[in-house]
């Protein structure tokens, strides 16, 4: 008969006692065709041995009995059973019937036994084995395998199979299954009484607790769909799982505790859900609780608090009944801010929020702290969070998830492109330009290259769809090409939230920059200068250049335009006209979050234009607001943690701003002059006005300094309907709008 095998969605179990019969359960319809297509295997008519495969291809064989409870396509399991596993609800699991392939017969199975409660337990050693084989006979074991089993309803405990043996004298090694109970020796130490007494902590042959794998078979998180984020997970795996894989008498040795929290924290998109969905899966341990923070807060009085405790509540049972044998209880929360905001933040008066909080801290590392949970917290603003949270013996590891680097940004769109590359729709030229797609990408977070290669995916959709005719689809020539993705990154329909804006300064320069002669390029020179050396010195995580000059002179065009030529990642500009109607409270957060910003990205430029306009700065009084002054100051002066950043201000009155320190705030001064000379005005208008005698003509009436604004605006006013300039129709709009 030909195998039968398909996929089936993973359910609890119909009720909580049929966990002990160590079975999994179908719908009568599933139950008759794995049956019937199962090989001769020995068991009863109502049994059938089935292979269940997890996702990450592990692998169990348990007996399977049908259910009238039980929907069709699924497959209840108790939860030890999808511990074992590593099986959440919902998740898919393949299951075949079970082919024995062993030649050798079981002479006996060891066991172990500890007490599902923390009360005594007496156990009858002869019952225990006579029932065991009347219960199990036929099913099949491998060595290690924990399941719970009860002689009575009130006498649960967990078996543990210590060790397997066959006739020929050949021992059963781990991850190889055996069928068949011939024998059952269970052992609580050296020789076995015919009954004896279980208290707590099972002491076995060793004196030790047997320690169990945290992790299960599949810890490779590309497979997971997870990159960039290899120096993190070092770090996740160094402070918070290394403990946990020793046995409890080494960390006891150590006199150390077990890390209870981590906090996972960084821009929106870089994957912190993701990772801390993932490490869920990967942990041989109970199925990972997921609360979205503002889910925890109830209109009724003592509801939140009360929804907190339910969520410790399976951990405290375990550890009370389990002790250090306790398997490990992950609680996973989302948007952690929302409800841990530092205490006394929030006035609404009815002190939910500090009550939650305190319930937390209370749970996590109170008098009666457990040992046998992990809290990962997620969340995009830290500084939002209660400290007391944030301390050793709560959520005492800090990682910052943040952008990824080149090599990481090419193994994410490695892994978001791996589907279209095993099917076949992936052109080789698009799989050569991963690379160049990975560099060109800065600043883009893995939701972000997501969005690029679905953006990508998208024209060559459009591509192969006849929507004009019948919406025929060219299935074979769907294929996403090279061009795909340079459309997705041409068109803006993929960018970076924390990418350079130059499309933002682009327009404050849209008629060039014109260079008039020596005193510019000087300037001109300078600021490349001091591009170049933030670019490539590491001695100099922050650079401050203060841009000073009259009305007119070209100041932002020329901050503007070495800006965007830096090709620095990350650009953006600080001006008062998109603050208008602000407060100062609101203008200082929105200053504040762009230098927090940059601090993401290893080079940025903040291009502050008209800096006394920000401050709110007037001559009459004079008047400025010392708040956004003072937080100009600060951040001024704060190098960024680990990148580099370049500020570039303007102002037309730094005189008057010498008296505020804001002058003496910047590295570096420089001025941007005006036309002075006629050798100046003729070569600034050597592209624009072709007779020479004209220039020469212009450059002598102007009589005194002007802005190259100003040159340029005068300039177009005196041009005729064929587009020349007379030299006296010049000489008559500089004296009409400028009054020289």
């Amino acid at each position: 008969m030909a195998a039968f095998s398909g996929a089936l969605r993973c359910e609890k179990a119909p009720s909580p006692m049929l966990a002990f019969t160590n079975r999994v359960y179908l719908h009568a319809t599933d139950f008759a065709a794995y049956k019937g297509a199962a090989p001769p295997q020995g068991m009863a008519a109502d049994c059938v041995l089935l292979e269940l495969t997890n996702e990450q291809g592990k692998q169990l064989v348990y007996a399977a009995s049908a259910h009238a409870t039980v929907q069709a396509g699924t497959c209840g399991l108790s939860g030890p059973q999808r511990s074992a596993l590593s099986l959440e609800l919902s998740a898919p699991t393949r299951a075949a019937p079970f082919r024995p392939t062993l030649a050798t017969q079981l002479a006996s199975i060891r066991l172990s036994c500890s007490p599902q409660k923390k009360a005594p337990l007496t156990i009858d050693a002869a019952q225990l084995c006579l029932h065991f084989e009347k219960e199990n006979c036929g099913q099949v074991f491998c060595q290690g395998q924990r399941f719970p089993f009860a002689l009575s309803p009130k006498s649960g405990m967990w078996l543990t199979v210590e060790g397997l043996d066959f006739n020929d004298g050949s021992s059963q090694t781990f991850g190889q299954y055996v069928k068949g109970v011939t024998k059952v020796l269970p052992f609580r130490g050296p020789g076995c009484d015919p009954s004896f007494r279980l208290e707590g902590e099972p002491v076995e042959a060793r004196g030790e607790a047997k320690q169990q794998s945290l992790f299960t078979s599949a810890f490779d998180f590309a497979k997971l769909g997870i990159g960039g984020l290899g120096a993190e997970f070092d770090t996740i795996f160094r402070r918070a799982f290394a403990s946990r894989i020793y046995p409890t008498h080494i960390i006891q040795q150590m006199g150390i505790s077990h890390v209870r929290g981590m906090l996972l924290y960084g821009p929106p998109g870089c994957g912190k859900t993701l990772i801390a969905r993932q490490i869920g899966k990967v942990l041989n341990a109970r199925e990972p609780k997921i609360v979205n923070g503002p889910e925890i807060l109830d209109k009724y009085v003592g509801a939140s608090e009360e929804k907190i405790r339910e969520l410790f509540a399976d951990a405290e049972a375990e550890q009370h009944a389990e002790g250090d044998r306790s398997m490990l209880h992950t609680i996973i929360f989302d948007e952690m801010d929302a409800i841990c905001k530092s205490r006394g933040s929030v006035r609404d008066g009815t002190g939910v929020s500090d009550s939650v909080v305190n319930q937390l801290l209370s749970k996590i590392d109170g008098v009666d702290s457990l040992n046998n949970i992990l809290i990962i917290g997620m969340t995009n603003r830290k500084d939002m969070i209660d400290d007391a949270l944030l301390r050793p013996g709560r959520l005492e590891l800090h990682v910052e998830i943040g952008l990824p680097d080149e090599a990481g940004r090419l193994q994410i769109l490695d892994i978001k492109t791996s589907s279209m590359r095993k099917s076949g729709r992936l052109q080789q030229d698009a799989i050569d330009g991963l690379p160049t797609f990975a560099e060109n990408t800065q600043n883009f977070s893995g939701a972000e290259l997501e969005g690029l290669v679905k953006a990508a995916a998208s024209y060559a959709l459009r591509r192969c769809v006849d929507v004009a005719g019948d919406n025929a689809i060219d299935e074979a020539a769907l294929k996403v090409t090279r061009h795909d993705f340079e459309h997705a990154l041409d068109s803006g329909e993929a960018c970076a939230a924390f990418g350079a804006k130059a499309a933002l300064l682009e327009p404050l320069y849209r008629n060039g920059i014109v260079d008039f002669g020596a005193s510019f390029r000087d300037t001109d020179g300078a600021l490349r200068r001091l591009v170049e050396q933030v670019r490539t010195s590491a001695k100099t995580p922050l650079m401050t250049v203060l841009l000073e000059g009259k009305t007119h002179t070209g100041k932002t065009a020329l901050a503007a335009r070495t800006a965007v030529v830096s090709d620095f990642p990350f650009i953006r500009l600080l001006s008062a006209d998109a603050m208008i109607g602000f407060s100062e409270s609101a203008k200082c957060q929105t200053i504040q979050k762009v230098f927090l910003d940059s601090y993401k990205s290893p080079l940025s430029i903040i291009v502050i234009d008209d800096v006394e306009r920000l401050i709110e700065y007037t001559p009459v009084g004079p008047r400025f607001s010392n708040t956004i002054l003072q937080t100009l100051l600060v951040l001024l002066k704060k190098a960024p943690p680990l990148n580099r950043l370049l500020v570039v201000a303007t102002t037309a009155v730094s005189r008057h701003l010498e008296d505020l320190q804001l002058v003496d705030a910047f590295n570096v001064s420089l001025r941007c002059p005006q036309l002075e000379t006629p050798e100046e005005i003729e070569a600034a208008l050597a592209d624009l006005v072709s007779d020479g005698q004209q220039r020469a003509a212009i450059a002598r009436a102007v009589t005194t300094p002007l802005g190259i604004k100003q040159l340029l605006m005068v300039l177009e006013m005196a041009r005729d309907a064929g587009g020349g300039v007379d030299a006296n129709d010049f000489a008559a709009c500089l004296h009409q709008f400028l009054g020289v």
